[in-house]
């Protein structure tokens, strides 16, 4: 399972338009990102968007994909559109790393058929980047909507080594452009003596370009 209030080191296999969202979300909130990719333009695309270290090649070849050091990492998201490739990364991925949490892509038509065989399943209809951002960080940062260039709104656990955990919001140096919204039951909206306590969550709301420094307050 992916080491909670640390940033991890995901590998992403599907440079497509899930696969490539998916990494800008995570690079926002710091995580240290692979991807790899067979599709030479699109690795291209994202090598120049700077989110991701990007390796070229068939993940579902082993030498391909010991490239990317599943032995260092915490998640692979098996994300591109073919289901039985997804399926191979992620057992790929089990085999050389079994600690590694596996978010797998799928198709309507095999549906949940494969959710015994991996840690996380996502299906087309909804295999936005969000949903794959809440599969791979597993539970303690969960969006709650997001797009391009307007307000990332996410549900957080405070960490426990967190700079702002245990602290009041009037006592927290928080970057311009982010709000903590609801306070510890969330029943109400966050004050100034609201104080944030490890181990609970909270609604926060921020611009794009400060989400990573928010998260580290945040999560540590």
């Amino acid at each position: 399972m992916p080491a909670h209030g640390k940033d991890l080191r995901i590998i992403i296999v599907g440079g497509g338009e899930v696969g490539f969202r998916t990494a800008q979300l995570l690079d926002e909130r710091g995580h240290d990102l692979v991807i790899i990719e067979s599709d030479p333009e699109r690795c291209q695309k994202i090598a120049d968007a700077y989110v991701a270290t990007v390796i070229e090649g068939d993940a579902t070849l082993p030498d391909i994909f010991q490239q990317a050091g599943p032995e260092t990492a915490n998640v692979v998201a098996a994300l591109s559109d073919d289901t039985l490739a997804n399926l191979a990364v992620c057992m790929i991925a089990q085999r050389l790393n079994p600690d590694l949490h596996t978010v797998m892509r799928t198709d309507a038509e095999t549906g949940e058929a494969h959710a015994e065989l991996v840690d996380s399943v996502i299906y087309p209809q909804r295999a936005s980047a969000l949903l794959a951002v809440n599969a791979v960080l597993s539970g303690d940062v969960r969006s709650l909507e997001h797009a391009m260039g307007v307000l990332d709104i996410a549900e957080v656990r405070i960490g426990a080594d967190a700079p702002a955990a245990g602290k009041r919001l009037t006592e927290i140096s928080f970057p311009k452009g982010c709000l903590v919204v609801s306070d510890v039951d969330g029943s109400s909206i966050a004050g100034a003596d609201t104080v944030l306590e490890p181990g609970h969550r909270y609604i926060v709301a921020a611009e794009p370009e400060v989400v990573q420094e928010l998260m580290r307050l945040l999560r540590g």
